[in-house]
């Protein structure tokens, strides 16, 4: 990795950034470039690929290579740049309905494969560059320009699809938090693999206030549990809860209460192979708190290592190294 400085500003475009006043985007953008300065890559050794949606605009607003794609196929087009050049630092940015709607397919490849791109993930819980329709993670039930008796269907959990994919790095933010969501960003950049960060963004015109519950700061403490690998899982605006299992389930105690210590509080462990309680972390709401923070991170070797040393076994077993000697390889006979 490049041992140079650089700062925010360094990846910043001349662009005029473009989204509507008060999105949760412009944080995230932010967050992104002092995450970059952050890992000290150069940013000409860096590609930003985007879908479409209110999020894919971010290119534009990075000093780095980047590529405004097409709807769904951002996955695809980063897993492309990647195995074209492995020196580059790939990063996708990608909504809920471009990444889990019709880029759900190549989303969980992309994770299966272990590619070596970093995916940022926002989700508004809803369509905005379309103007409101509901998306595949929005909740059930949900009213909405195309759901108008509220939708029918079960929403799909970006951290349950992640692990259920055979994902090996999830963590999860809020945009309006800007100093976890870089240190977030620079830790999925430091992980060889594929990483995902799922950002509950806020969508001001469409889907105001949909995380509202958990992050206002008068509740996040309660509502919201900050994991570290190696730390009990304390949360709490007196930090006097925890989480403990209750048979196979995760439950909520209280510190003090019923001979309750520390010691009773479970101890994150994000760098296990068992998948298990990263799984339950990831999809915990409702009674328990939402998990945030770095919730699996866990290395394996990746699709594009892979790839580049199958490349060279068979090279060097091959005697073949031009497409002259390919074509007379075989039997061969002159006309005259």
């Amino acid at each position: 990795m490049n041992t140079e400085q650089y700062t925010p500003q360094d990846f910043k475009s001349d662009q005029y950034v473009r989204w509507c006043p008060g999105c949760g985007d412009y944080a995230v953008l932010n967050s992104l470039h002092k995450a970059m300065s952050m890992l000290g890559i150069k940013p000409h050794e860096t590609a930003v690929i985007s879908g479409i949606g209110c999020s894919s605009r971010l290119p534009y607003y990075m000093n780095t290579y980047g590529f405004h794609t097409i709807h769904g196929r951002a996955a695809a087009i980063a897993t492309g740049v990647k195995l074209g050049n492995p020196c580059l630092s790939v990063w996708q940015i990608t909504g809920d309905g471009d990444c889990l709607a019709i880029g759900g397919n190549h989303f969980i490849h992309t994770i299966r494969r272990n590619i070596d791109i970093n995916i940022i993930l926002l989700n508004n819980k809803i369509y905005g560059l379309t103007k409101g329709q509901y998306s595949p993670t929005s909740d059930k039930g949900f009213v909405s320009k195309s759901s108008p008796y509220g939708t029918v269907e079960e929403p799909f959990r970006p951290g349950e699809l992640t692990v259920g994919a055979r994902g090996n790095f999830f963590a999860r933010t809020i945009d309006v938090d800007l100093k976890m969501s870089a240190e977030l960003f620079a830790e999925a950049g430091r992980h060889k693999g594929a990483s995902v960060v799922e950002v509950l963004q806020n969508c001001v015109i469409y889907n105001d206030s949909i995380h509202k519950p958990i992050i206002e700061k008068d509740v996040r403490a309660e509502r919201t549990i900050f994991l570290e690998h190696g730390k009990p899982m304390i949360f709490g605006k007196n930090s006097d809860k925890g989480l403990a299992l209750d048979g196979f389930n995760l439950k909520t105690v209280r510190l003090g209460e019923n001979g309750i210590t520390e010691k009773d509080i479970l101890v994150h462990d994000a760098q296990t192979q068992d998948n298990t309680l990263h799984y339950k972390l990831a999809t915990m709401g409702g009674e328990l708190p939402v998990a945030l923070g770095v919730i699996r991170k866990f290395d394996a070797p990746t699709y594009d290592e892979e790839f580049v040393r199958q490349i060279n076994e068979v090279q060097a077993e091959n005697p073949v190294r031009t497409l002259r000697e390919l074509l007379l390889k075989g039997e061969t006979w002159e006309i005259k």
